[in-house]
């Protein structure tokens, strides 16, 4: 039962840290209803420019103010020049968008600071706690609980944003319906730009911490991928979902590898456990745990 609950605490974090990464495509899909491709390429990039500013001497906390305000040209930039055009258009348009979005911004990233791996020290060792491991005998990485200490804070912050202030509301307003919005005076521009800057900062967290742990490189754009059966299972419009959906796949996955991999080809299911979990839960529930139900007239 100790090796059981080790597992089982290292997958609850884990699934922490992939609930951080599905928030910055909860946030763009409340306010737009689209799947934001890009969400991944935000976090490549927003890590590399924190980086890289590093790299030229900028003190640690001016590296991530200066990547942050990078973030926040960056969604300017967005909304001026791929989202307004796009205003009340299907949104297989808009998601193709930010599909060339992903591309552009990769390669920007990769232009300015480089392709090369990088190592990034946010100064949290990545070793068992030690009175936990003397008192239980069971070793939790103290990188996983602080990072999922962040990680926790952060999704608490949002939600509170999402569901307490007027800006969380006429965000929620502009992903139920465009022209109504528009038609009681809600800026469709300046809500759109908010909810890019605030991914862009999830998008720059999440760079962080997953930088630390893995490098920043190229293969942080494919967290987007990681993030699918969270969605899937949480919701694509749920904060709560995320965070939810994120410990279901975290606590799962590494369950599977230790309990399940010796019945099915001798090990290595973990990459995959998840895809095969958000499958079968698309057959029982495919609009997540807490996404709403959509009844369409035909």
């Amino acid at each position: 039962m100790q090796f059981f609950f080790e597992v089982l605490i290292g997958g609850l974090l884990a699934g922490v840290m992939y609930s951080l990464v599905a928030l910055g495509f909860v946030l763009i899909y409340k306010a737009s209803g689209v799947f934001n491709f890009a969400q991944g390429a935000m976090v490549f990039f927003a890590a590399l420019t924190m980086v890289g500013f590093t790299e030229l001497g900028a003190p640690f906390w001016l590296a991530v103010a200066l990547a942050l305000g990078a973030m926040i040209i960056l969604a300017v930039l967005t909304e001026r020049v791929v989202l307004r055009p796009l205003v009340n258009q299907p949104q297989n348009t808009l998601f193709m968008a930010t599909i060339g979005l992903s591309f552009f911004v990769e390669g920007v990233a990769q232009m300015t600071w480089g392709a090369q791996v990088r190592a990034l020290d946010l100064g949290i060792a990545d070793e068992p706690i030690g009175w936990i491991s003397e008192k239980t005998g069971m070793n939790i990485s103290k990188f996983d609980l602080v990072a999922s200490g962040i990680a926790a804070a952060l999704v608490v912050v949002l939600a509170v944003f999402f569901n307490r202030t007027s800006t969380g509301r006429a965000l929620r307003a502009v992903a139920d319906d465009h022209q109504a919005a528009l038609s009681i005076g809600i800026s469709l521009q300046r809500i759109w730009v908010i909810v890019w800057i605030v991914a862009g900062f999830v998008a720059l967290v999440t760079g962080m911490l997953w930088g630390a742990r893995n490098g920043v490189q190229f293969a942080l754009t494919f967290l987007a991928l990681k993030a699918l059966p969270v969605l899937i299972l949480g919701g694509f419009e749920s904060v709560a979902g995320a965070i939810v959906g994120g410990l279901i796949v975290g606590a799962s996955e590494k369950l599977a590898e230790v309990y399940l991999a010796k019945y099915v080809g001798g090990g290595g299911i973990e990459p995959w456990f998840p895809y095969v979990l958000a499958l079968l839960f698309l057959l029982v529930r495919p609009e997540g745990l807490f996404g709403e139900k959509h009844i369409d007239r035909v």
